[in-house]
C-alpha cells in the first residue's frame, strides 16, 4: 500500500512539475523569435540552443517516419484486445492490463489533439510553409509514452529472460535516439523536448501505478 501511494505522489510530482514548466514558458523571456513573430518562452536559450544545432530535415523526415513504429505498437496492443474481445465475448474479461493500456492511449491521443488546438508556441521553423504547434515535442510525446509502456507490457507477456532484456534494451535505445534526434533535428525548441518528456513522464508512472494497484 505505501508502495502504490508513493507511485501516486511521484506521479502527482512529476504532473505538477510540468505544469508549472509549462506556466514558465508562457510567462519567462518571451520574445517574438519565431518565424512570422511567434513568441516563444525561454528565448534567450532556445534561440542560442536552435542557433547552435541548426536545422537539419533529413533527421527531422527520419524521426517522422520512425514514429510509425510506436504508432504499430499501438495498433498491436488494440488487435491484442480486440482478439481477446472476441474471443471471451465479454469486455471485462479481456487482460485488464490491456483495458488500462486502451484507456491510457486515449489519454495520450487526447492530451496531443488539445495541445495541437491550444498551441502554446510553435516550432522554430516552417513545416511547408506552415506554422505548426510546437509544445509538447508530439513525437516525443508518442514515443515516450508508448515504448516505456510497451516495455512494462512485454515483461508480463514474454516469459523468456534473455530475449525479454533484448527487447526492453533495443526499445530503451530506440527511444533514447529518438528524443535526441528530435532535439537535434532543430524543428522544435528545446523546451519543447522537456515539455514532452515530462509530460510523457507522469502519464507512464500514472499507468504504470494504475497497474500496480490493481495486480
Amino acid at each position: 500500500m505505501k508502495k502504490q501511494r508513493k507511485n501516486f505522489v511521484i506521479t502527482g510530482g512529476l504532473f505538477l512539475l510540468f505544469i508549472l514548466w509549462t506556466m514558465a514558458i508562457c510567462y519567462v523571456d518571451v520574445q517574438m523569435i519565431g518565424p512570422r513573430d511567434s513568441a516563444v518562452g525561454f528565448a534567450t536559450f532556445n534561440e542560442f540552443f536552435h542557433n547552435l544545432t541548426g536545422t537539419h530535415m533529413l533527421i527531422y523526415v527520419i524521426t517522422d517516419w520512425l514514429g510509425l513504429l510506436p504508432v504499430s505498437v499501438v495498433l498491436g496492443f488494440a488487435i491484442l484486445g480486440l482478439v481477446q474481445l472476441i474471443k471471451r465475448k465479454n469486455l471485462f474479461k479481456v487482460d485488464y492490463d490491456i483495458l488500462i493500456l486502451g484507456g491510457f492511449y486515449i489519454i495520450v491521443f487526447t492530451t496531443y489533439i488539445l495541445f495541437e488546438v491550444f498551441a502554446i508556441n510553435y516550432r522554430p521553423v516552417l513545416i511547408n510553409g506552415y506554422l505548426e504547434a510546437s509544445y509538447p515535442s508530439s513525437t516525443t510525446l508518442l514515443v515516450m509514452c508508448v515504448m516505456p509502456t510497451a516495455i512494462i507490457q512485454m515483461n508480463k507477456r514474454i516469459h523468456n529472460e534473455k530475449v525479454r532484456k533484448v527487447v526492453k534494451y533495443a526499445i530503451l535505445v530506440f527511444t533514447s535516439l529518438m528524443v535526441i534526434g528530435r532535439l537535434i533535428s532543430g524543428v522544435h525548441w528545446f523546451t519543447d523536448i522537456i515539455g514532452g518528456v515530462l509530460l510523457s513522464t507522469s502519464l507512464v508512472m500514472f499507468y504504470n501505478s494504475i497497474n500496480k494497484s490493481l495486480e
